[in-house]
């Protein structure tokens, strides 16, 4: 991405005390909590977050941490940097690629159902598809397809930022991924890639029959008891919310995209959640609370991608970095990173209000980094230099060379 355009907004100094919202007094379990972190542990991580926002020019951030050793709920920075409205735990958040958790629990629990099988073709379910009868469901959900990412193809860039409230349907997504010629065959490389989960999602919604929003609402998070997480089929976006701050050509200028569709990732980031609510999914999606042990064990099994750590890998719509499970999200304004370090029974949501990368690397990537050599020196969230960060949704910038 191009490089990042440095905000001057007091993120550090103007924090806001840890939050006393009823989310900060609960575990990662669910249950309630016994104990705020360690004063001087938590003293670590305000100073360490502060410096990573004022390095990186994050306005705002939304932080918890919840485990054995206590929780830590803190909302520091700014929501709006022209009112300097403060950030709150009640915020709505566009989650990004964290859809894509969502939509592929979906297609696991279908299989759990007998309904599918992961290795079966795509070619069994969606018509069309190059190497249709090649590619399997798992392959998909891996990142192993081969197909093009269509928010890589300069007709969808064109497209986008032509009218970035434009409403896109799946199946115009997918024709700009299917104009384009393969990247490997399936099974035989990696690459992130946004027009997997797409068609993983039409998967979903021609075997349970329901709209993949209602899908995820009748069997995810209402089940969770998560209320406030929902996939939005316009560019709504429910009160309270940061505002989301991002970059534009042609002179890279910072805008808002607030408001911006998300329609264009639909099942690989189209949702909205809270921090109570991410509270939830992260143990819930790393144990495999909604799936078969079986099932779960089949997510867990993990590629390992160019420049990442031999540990480390993407599952099945999941990753592994250095012991935390989970995913992160980016689109236009908005990043959130959402783990669970299962040998710490800890858990890990943070939302900050802006995807501007930081020499380029992902802003909330440099907030989980350092907040976990705080609380895990042993498992460190961090991406590898040389592979194609998991969290990225957002379409690049017309003159953009990295890939997004």
């Amino acid at each position: 991405m191009a490089t990042a355009l440095m905000f001057v907004s007091g993120c550090g100094q103007g924090s806001t005390p840890e939050a006393t919202s009823p989310t900060a007094g609960t575990e990662a379990s669910g249950a309630p909590a016994t104990k705020e972190m360690d004063a001087g542990v938590a003293q670590r991580l305000d100073e360490a977050v502060d410096k990573a926002m004022d390095q990186a020019g994050i306005p705002g951030a939304i932080i918890g941490i919840w485990g054995p050793d206590g929780h830590y709920v803190r909302t520091p920075g700014v929501a709006d940097q022209a009112g300097g409205t403060q950030m709150s735990t009640d915020f709505y958040h566009r989650i990004g690629s964290q859809t894509k958790t969502f939509t592929i629990t979906g297609l696991l629990q279908l299989a759990d159902q007998g309904k599918l099988a992961l290795d079966d073709p795509i070619a069994k379910f969606i018509d069309g598809v190059p190497e249709g009868d090649t590619i399997t469901l798992r392959q998909l959900a891996r990142m192993q397809s081969g197909l093009a990412n269509y928010t890589d193809t300069d007709g969808f860039q064109q497209a986008f930022f032509a009218d970035p409230f434009r409403n896109f349907t799946p199946q115009q997504l997918l024709d700009f991924a299917f104009a384009e010629p393969m990247k490997f065959q399936p099974g035989e490389g990696f690459l992130y890639c946004n027009t997997n989960t797409v068609l993983l999602g039409l998967v979903v919604e021609k075997v349970s029959g329901q709209s993949l929003p209602d899908y995820i609402r009748d069997h995810i998070t209402t089940p969770l008891g998560m209320s406030h997480t929902s996939f939005p089929t316009t560019n709504a976006f429910p009160d309270p919310h940061a505002v989301g701050y991002t970059t534009q050509d042609p002179d890279n200028s910072e805008v808002t995209a607030t408001d911006w569709n998300p329609s264009w990732a639909w099942a690989a980031g189209a949702m909205i959640s809270t921090l109570e609510d991410m509270q939830i999914w992260a143990p819930a999606l790393a144990t495999g609370k909604l799936l078969t042990p079986e099932m779960q064990a089949e997510r867990l099994q993990t590629v390992t991608t160019p420049g990442m750590p031999a540990d480390d890998g993407y599952g099945v719509g999941l990753f592994n970095l250095g012991g935390w499970i989970g995913h992160n999200g980016s689109l236009p304004g908005y990043q959130t990173v959402s783990v669970y370090l299962p040998e710490k029974e800890t858990a890990m949501v943070i939302f900050i209000n802006t995807d501007i990368a930081f020499e380029g690397q992902e802003p909330s990537t440099l907030v989980a980094k350092a907040i976990t050599e705080i609380i895990s020196p042993e498992n460190v969230y961090a991406m590898g230099d040389a592979v194609q960060p998991p969290d990225i949704t957002a379409p690049p910038t017309p003159t953009t060379t990295k890939p997004r």
